[in-house]
């Protein structure tokens, strides 16, 4: 394949505005902190901001940050209330409730409650002040342990770092063995612009962790599949990920196989339709069958 080309952009050479959209265009999809916080005055907010993820495990931390408004340079009202009250209940949003996460980013006045606002049930937290969404199909809560400023500037961060001190799943979304299961969650991640993604249905997918084995890597790849022009680096690395490469031996029997006689009639001389069986077969998951196919047709 050729090589891309590519725009280049300084960030102190353009608004802020501006990078501002090529940055969450690119870093993506983001999960959603749907946070709940409460000030002095006891009034709520619930807000949710896509800089968000976990960052440990021990202790849980979790860290979120509402920016500076870039239009007037003010904070918001989360970022606010975690200073006077130092605790905030951070939830997972699902797709059921995805219409309405994103009414409660109205900026609403102060006094004003999302929770009514954008038609949530609010019920009390076990050991925070803020309460927590009834529907959520995970909530942590947690106390604030700091908030580092990352600049002064419209568009800066505030990073909310917090210790979770009890979470909640929704058991509809266990799976038999008491884990959550990815495929019963539903969750929604923030892109660029207006755009969502749902994690749901054909958008979830496997790809085997390699930690328990130490792959041979793409360099260790015979040349003329590691220099293909059909396979791609998705290929490449499902068959680098691999302990080892078939036995010769099993190569010999593999071409005994009447499969091996039907791909050889598709494929002829070819190398680009052998690859490109491949890559069908890769594609299906069926990876010993590619690496016997590719190794004798080589």
């Amino acid at each position: 394949m050729p090589n891309p080309s590519f725009t280049s952009i300084n960030p102190k050479e353009v608004s802020v505005p501006a990078f501002h959209h090529f940055m969450l265009g690119a870093v993506a999809p983001r999960p959603i902190a749907f946070a709940s916080t409460i000030d002095l005055q006891g009034r709520v907010n619930l807000s949710p901001f896509s800089f968000f993820n976990a960052f440990g495990a021990n202790p849980p931390t979790l860290i979120f940050s509402p920016a500076r408004r870039v239009r007037d340079n003010t904070t918001k009202h989360t970022h606010q209330n975690v200073l006077e009250v130092p605790e905030v209940v951070i939830h997972i949003v699902d797709y059921a409730m995805v219409e309405q996460m994103s009414l409660s980013s109205c900026e609403y006045p102060k006094e004003v409650s999302e929770f009514v606002k954008a038609g949530f049930e609010a019920i009390p937290s076990t050991m925070v002040r803020p309460p927590r969404l009834a529907s959520a199909p995970a909530a942590f809560e947690c106390k604030v342990t700091q908030v580092i400023e990352t600049g002064t500037e419209g568009g800066a961060g505030n990073l909310i770092i917090c210790e979770v001190l009890l979470a909640h799943f929704r058991n509809d979304i266990l799976g038999s063995d008491g884990k959550i299961d990815t495929t019963k969650l539903d969750a929604v991640g923030r892109m660029g612009g207006d755009w969502y993604v749902r994690a749901h249905g054909e958008a979830l997918f496997e790809v085997a962790k390699p930690n328990l084995k130490l792959g041979i890597g793409v360099d260790a790849l015979p040349e003329p599949i590691r220099l293909s022009k059909v396979l791609t680096g998705n290929h490449l690395g499902k068959l680098g990920n691999e302990e080892r490469q078939p036995e010769p031996t099993q190569v010999e029997a593999f071409k005994q196989t009447e499969t091996f006689k039907q791909y050889r009639a598709q494929a002829g001389s070819s190398m680009e339709k052998a690859h490109l069986i491949a890559a069908k077969l890769l594609d299906e998951g069926n990876l010993n069958e590619a690496w016997l196919w590719l190794l004798s047709h080589s």
